[in-house]
């Protein structure tokens, strides 16, 4: 069963009687679902759940990647098969098509650590015992889209000047005329600060909303199992497999969306001002 809380004063959902026409509430699902104290620590860094999966996941990813590629053949075997495909799907369907060849192999690496990053992030909310988003927690979308954001920023500068620069995250176009000032203050803020606040959130947002949906459906089969509401129970644990397929098709797109967002950040960036 998903998880609703893991402090000790809470309970979870498969180790209470708690059923519909018991006296007793729905046991809803909340922030308290995001919240987690400490696993262990280790030198003084307190590591909770989202933070080991966190870890685990990069581990397993550099491990794919090594074991795919390490020892490469002309002849691939299944395992460099598969880093390959994933490998060029990132880089020729989305890095290519935003940045173009020249300019964006020098970016693909990065791409394709941030793509296998996320997915695999997103994909621990249905991975048994895991059964957590870490992109759920506001604090990873931001880092990763404060690296896009630096990055951005930096190759806007150092392509176009400081005066250049400004122009192009301004929008600076001398034919508005009396807009003009209007308009370049709507475009400073909509790209230093909206873009790389929506940039994140969209991630977040997707993942906390999907999450939260799937353990409703999952604690709700387990609230109605009792008299006549397990016919409502069968239709609930029907919804929560359906919003975990549903949820594995938005967990590749969100990770798909959120590259493809930072290729057209730093192709912008690179855009030669008019």
């Amino acid at each position: 069963m998903k998880e609703l809380a893991v402090s000790s004063d809470q309970t979870l959902a498969f180790e209470t009687n708690c059923h519909i026409f018991d006296g007793c509430g729905f046991p809803a699902p909340g922030l308290h679902s995001f919240s987690f104290e400490p696993l262990f620590t280790v030198g003084g860094i307190e590591f909770n759940k989202p933070m080991l999966l966190a870890l685990l996941g990069s581990i397993a990813i550099v491990w794919f990647f090594w074991a795919a590629f390490g020892r490469a053949k002309v002849v691939p075997g299944k395992l460099q098969m598969v880093g390959e495909a994933g490998y060029d799907f990132v880089r020729r369907g989305i890095v290519y098509e935003a940045l173009g060849k020249k300019e964006g192999e020098k970016y693909v690496p990065l791409m394709v650590s941030i793509f296998f990053f996320v997915w695999v992030m997103n994909l621990w909310s249905v991975i048994p015992v895991a059964q957590f988003p870490v992109t759920s927690i506001i604090a990873y979308p931001a880092g990763m889209a404060a690296i896009v954001y630096i990055l951005w920023m930096s190759l806007t500068f150092r392509k176009h000047g400081f005066v250049g620069g400004f122009k192009n995250i301004t929008g600076y176009d001398k034919s508005l005329g009396a807009v003009l000032p209007l308009a370049m203050t709507i475009e400073f803020f909509s790209n230093v600060l909206v873009r790389p606040f929506t940039h994140a959130v969209r991630l977040f947002a997707n993942m906390f909303a999907g999450h939260l949906l799937i353990v409703m459906f999952t604690v709700a089969s387990w609230y109605l199992l009792n008299g006549v509401g397990i016919a409502y129970a069968g239709v609930s644990f029907v919804m929560t497999i359906v919003m975990t397929a549903f949820e594995l098709f938005i967990q590749a797109v969100q990770a798909y969306v959120f590259v493809l967002l930072a290729c057209t950040y730093i192709q912008g960036a690179l855009a030669e001002h008019h």
